[in-house]
């Protein structure tokens, strides 16, 4: 026997319950957005990596230490997508969807790679479900945007998920708040770790996402986007925030919130889970207006969010809300003799034609074998078929919970089951 190949650190296979937990939830995911009317993208696992540089930022962690590239055998750089906004934006370019009518609300799930220390909640791959509103500039579109996630946890029935908002401004807001704020860095650089002396330089925002302990000391007083808000952009954010009020979302203004990608303007937002750990983010997004086109496309406005389906599962696990996993065949049809095998076997065939879930031996068990394997497989109903069976087109058919049986005539089966 040869030596047992395992999976890679950071990664795991699903099977099982868990993969019925996994299939319900995606079932929730596209009942969802096909009750607000946002349809589903596919785009590629892999995309040129300027792709990633370009739309995701080159000083954030994400570019700098985190994506899985590769060179392929012609020499194009390649990367598996470490999120999914960028690739979609690329698509939406690419076709030139922005020809259609606006919004345009797409939807994806899909698995995406970052390398990062593994640990609960954060695998090297994980899995996003992903929605991108574009063709809009105004606060209405963010609040919708915001409204399909908090309608996601409410279905879902996850408790003590909290909303925070925040507003980053547009470009001139960026500007001066990157000015203000590297001056304030400026002033303490000797309490910054050494990764923060050298994003102060470069993008002076990703301080705000280190979580260094001396490092979230010194921000405790450090100046905030809300504070440097031009007056459209101010304007903008109470419109979100009157919007929220009006279809009763409750929120919390989280000034420090600036998320990890360099492509937010304006609205920020975290939903927040006090159930999963200390990382307790478990959607978070933003409108970014610019990426369009930085792609080649027209000026459009968009927002979107992400979210790891992983810890939505987690949340929904640690606080008692767990998907139904049981399954359970409709009936498992038993046989004594060749003939029997083989009218259980057609009949078997016919009921799964019908939409029932029905099972029958295929190992060459013996008949005691047989309902030992019905037991396992936890049947609802089993039947034995033989000569006796064979010659009335009967079987008693067996409640496998009450132990109480009935005859029932092999072309009832169907009916008697549904």
């Amino acid at each position: 026997m040869g030596t047992v190949i395992q999976t890679p650190r950071g990664t795991k296979d699903i099977y099982g319950p868990e993969v019925v937990a996994w299939q319900k939830l995606e079932e929730t995911i596209r009942k969802l957005c096909a009750d607000f009317g946002i349809g589903e993208l596919r785009t590629p696992i892999f995309e040129f990596t300027e792709l990633f540089v370009r739309g995701v930022g080159d000083t954030t962690d994400v570019v700098q230490k985190e994506m899985y590239t590769f060179p392929d055998r012609s020499g194009n750089s390649l990367t598996l997508k470490p999120e999914c906004t960028a690739g979609l934006m690329r698509a939406f370019v690419e076709h030139s969807m922005y020809a259609g009518t606006m919004p345009y609300k797409m939807y994806c799930m899909s698995p995406v790679f970052r390398y990062e220390n593994p640990q609960a909640g954060r695998m090297r791959q994980f899995h996003q479900f992903d929605v991108e509103f574009t063709g809009s500039y105004g606060p209405a579109c963010d609040a919708e945007l915001i409204s399909v996630g908090y309608e996601l946890f409410r279905r879902l029935e996850i408790p003590n998920v909290v909303l925070h908002i925040n507003s980053l401004g547009c470009n001139d807001c960026h500007k001066r708040y990157h000015d203000i704020l590297q001056e304030f860095l400026r002033k303490r650089t000797k309490l910054l770790c050494g990764n923060c002396i050298g994003r102060m330089e470069r993008n002076p925002l990703r301080v705000l996402d280190c979580k260094e302990a001396g490092c979230q000391n010194i921000l405790y007083d450090a100046p905030v986007p809300l504070d440097i808000l031009d007056d459209e952009c101010r304007g903008h954010f109470e419109e979100v925030k009157r919007s929220l009020d009006a279809m009763g979302i409750e929120y919390e203004i989280n000034s420090h919130i600036v998320r990890g990608l360099d492509y937010y303007t304006r609205t920020v937002f975290e939903f927040i889970s006090n159930d999963i750990g200390s990382q307790g983010t478990i959607c978070g997004g933003g409108r970014y207006d610019m990426m369009i086109e930085e792609f080649g496309g027209p000026p459009t406005g968009s927002i979107g969010f992400g979210l790891g389906m992983e810890r939505i599962l987690m949340a929904m696990e640690n606080t008692g809300r767990g998907f139904d996993t049981e399954v359970r065949p409709d009936i498992y049809i038993g046989s004594i003799g060749g003939p029997g095998a083989l009218k259980s076997r057609e009949l078997v065939f016919r009921l799964r034609q019908k939409g029932l879930w029905a099972e029958s031996d295929i190992m060459g068990r013996t008949v005691k074998v047989q309902m030992k394997h019905a037991n396992r497989i936890n049947a609802r109903y089993s039947m034995i078929i033989g000569d006796d069976e064979l010659e009335k087109s009967v079987a008693a058919i067996k409640n496998m919970d009450s132990g109480e049986s009935v005859d029932i005539a092999f072309d009832k089966v169907e009916e008697f089951l549904k």
